[in-house]
C-alpha cells in the first residue's frame, strides 16, 4: 500500500455521475453557433432541434419507425411523462434496484395508486429478469447510476409481449447497447454519457407505445407538459423538433457538440470502447487490492458507466464516515471531484466512467484512491 504521494494528475478530476465531464477539448467556443435569442419555434431553432433528433437516431441506431422527442426536465421529465401517459391499461410490474426504480415505484403505487407487482434487488444486484411477466407493463432502469449495476443484455424480454417495456437508460444510452425490439419506451438526458447540459430529456417510443398513446386515455389528468397527443392521434410535431415548452437553444446546442464529437470518433461503437476500458481500469486495480471491492456483485451486471466501489478493510467501523474522509481528501488535492456514493446508497465512492472520460485520467486516479485509502486507515489507527 502506497503512502507516498502520486507524481501523476488526472488532467480532468471531473468524475461526477450527473452533470458528467464534457467532450475531450470542450471549450464555450464551440457553442458559438447556437440561435440565442431566436424562437425555437423559427426555421433555425427547429431545425437544430431536428438536426439534434437525426444525430440521436442516427448514433444510437434507433429504428426508423421509432419516434424521438426532446421533452422537459430532463430524465425525470421522460419518465414521469411516459408512465403518467401509458400505465394503467393493464397490469404493471415495477422493477427497483436502486435509489431512481425506487422513486418510480413510488410515483407508480403512491401517486398514480395502481396496483403494481413490485420486485426489488439490494444495492449491488438486479431482479431476476426471467421471473417478470411481460404481459404486464414493465418499468426498469438499464444501468443503476447509483448502484453501478446493470441489465446485461435484453434477452430476457420476450418478442411476443403483450405489455410495454419502458426503460430508464439514462446512464446507459451511449455507453452501452440497447436491445430496441425489446424496448418499447426508452428515455435519457443529454447531462450522462455525452456530458450535456442538464434539464432536457429525451423520450424514445416504439410503435407500440404510440398505438398504447392513440388507444388508451389515463383516468387521471395530464398536466399540459406531459399531453402526446391530440384529438387522439400522437402529436407528430413533438418528434420533428416541436418541443411542447422552450427549449434552451444553448443547451441544445451543446448536445449537437457532443453528438458530432460521438459521430466523429466512431459513433456507438467508439463510446461504447471508451467507457468499457475506462470500466476495465477500475476493475483491474479492485482486483489487485483486498480491501476494496465492486458494489456489483456479479461481474455480469456490473456497470461500464457508474461504477460504485465499497470499502471491504476490516478496521474501518464507520464505513460511511471514512468514505466520505477518502472522497473528501480526493476532492482537496483536486485529483477527484464528486466521487461520493450515492445519498442513498450504501457507503463508498462512485467513478464515472462514460465515454466522454478518458482512460488515461482513471487510470491516473487509482494510485490516489489508494494514497487516500492509506492516509485515513493511519489516521483511523493515530485516533485509536
Amino acid at each position: 500500500m502506497t503512502t507516498t504521494t502520486p507524481a501523476a494528475r488526472p488532467v480532468n478530476p471531473r468524475f461526477s455521475s450527473g452533470p458528467c465531464a464534457k467532450v475531450p477539448g470542450f471549450s464555450l467556443d464551440m457553442l458559438a453557433g447556437a440561435p440565442l435569442g431566436r424562437s425555437h419555434r423559427a426555421a433555425p431553432g427547429k431545425a437544430k432541434l431536428k438536426e439534434a433528433i437525426d444525430l440521436t437516431r442516427d448514433i444510437l441506431g434507433v429504428p426508423a419507425e421509432y419516434r424521438i422527442g426532446i421533452v422537459p426536465a430532463s430524465d425525470t421529465g421522460a419518465v414521469e411523462m411516459a408512465m403518467w401517459s401509458l400505465l394503467g391499461a393493464r397490469g404493471v410490474e415495477m422493477l427497483a434496484w436502486e435509489s431512481f426504480g425506487e422513486g418510480w415505484v413510488t410515483d407508480v403505487v403512491k401517486q398514480l395508486k395502481l396496483d403494481a407487482t413490485v420486485r426489488k434487488a439490494p444495492y449491488g444486484r438486479i431482479v431476476d429478469m426471467t421471473a417478470v411477466d411481460y404481459d404486464k407493463d414493465v418499468v426498469f432502469t438499464w444501468n443503476g447510476t447509483t448502484s453501478g449495476v446493470r441489465v446485461p443484455n435484453g434477452d430476457a424480454i420476450p418478442a411476443n409481449r403483450a405489455g410495454l417495456t419502458i426503460c430508464d437508460a439514462t446512464s446507459a444510452a451511449f455507453a452501452m447497447d440497447l436491445p430496441w425490439d425489446k424496448l418499447d419506451v426508452v428515455t435519457f438526458s443529454w447531462q450522462k454519457v455525452l456530458g450535456g447540459e442538464g434539464a432536457h430529456g429525451m423520450l424514445i417510443l416504439s410503435p407500440r407505445a404510440v398505438e398504447r398513446l392513440e388507444t388508451y386515455t389515463p383516468a387521471w389528468p395530464l398536466p399540459k407538459i406531459f399531453r402526446l397527443t391530440s384529438k387522439g392521434k400522437i402529436s407528430e410535431g413533438i418528434f420533428q423538433g416541436e418541443t411542447i415548452n422552450t427549449p434552451s437553444m444553448l443547451a441544445n446546442e451543446d448536445y449537437l457538440v457532443a453528438l458530432k464529437w460521438a459521430k466523429s470518433i466512431g459513433g456507438l461503437p467508439a463510446l461504447i470502447a471508451r467507457a468499457d476500458a475506462n470500466a476495465r481500469t477500475v476493475w483491474d486495480f479492485v482486483a489487485a487490492h483486498d480491501w476494496v471491492a465492486n458494489l456489483a456483485e456479479d461481474p455480469a451486471t456490473a456497470s461500464t458507466t457508474s461504477v460504485c466501489l465499497k470499502f471491504t478493510d476490516p478496521r474501518i467501523t464507520d464505513g460511511e464516515a471514512f468514505a466520505k474522509a477518502v472522497a473528501k481528501r480526493l476532492e482537496k488535492e483536486g485529483v477527484a471531484l464528486d466521487v461520493g456514493a450515492y445519498r442513498d446508497a450504501p457507503p463508498g465512492l462512485r467513478i464515472w466512467c462514460g465515454s466522454t472520460v478518458e482512460q488515461a485520467d482513471v487510470a491516473a486516479l487509482m494510485p490516489w484512491i489508494e494514497w487516500a485509502f492509506a492516509a485515513e486507515i493511519a489516521a483511523l489507527a493515530k485516533a485509536a
